[in-house]
């Protein structure tokens, strides 16, 4: 009886955090537009250190442990935006061109057979 309580509990927890992860994206719009991602990220560098710091410090108080203090996390100074951007033209120029080249490719191979069987 207690596995299945256990697998059950361990069910509903992973539904609920899938579930809540999900909404948080359609929430903050994460998936729309590059710029309102970015907020959303800057946002979260500055809100998510201090509520594991304070979480932490409940935990101390709460359990009488000693939890040591982490180091800070480093800063990137990179823009989402233009590699997002970017990436997105690269791939999307190498699929527009992968038809024409195949075409060509096979085309120069069937040349290449061609010329080798004479």
């Amino acid at each position: 009886m207690v596995p299945r309580v256990w697998s059950l509990m361990r069910f509903l927890i992973k539904g609920s955090v899938a579930g809540g992860t999900v909404y948080l994206v359609y929430d903050q719009e994460l998936l729309g537009p590059s710029d309102k991602s970015q907020a959303v990220l800057q946002k979260a560098e500055e809100v998510v250190p201090t509520a594991v710091y304070q979480f932490s410090q409940y935990v101390c108080e709460q359990t009488g442990l000693k939890i040591p203090q982490l180091p800070a996390p480093p800063k990137f100074n990179f823009n989402i935006r233009e590699s997002w951007n970017s990436g997105i033209i690269t791939v999307m120029s190498a699929l527009s061109v992968a038809p024409s080249k195949a075409w060509e490719y096979s085309k120069e191979g069937w040349e290449y057979l061609k010329e080798r069987t004479k």
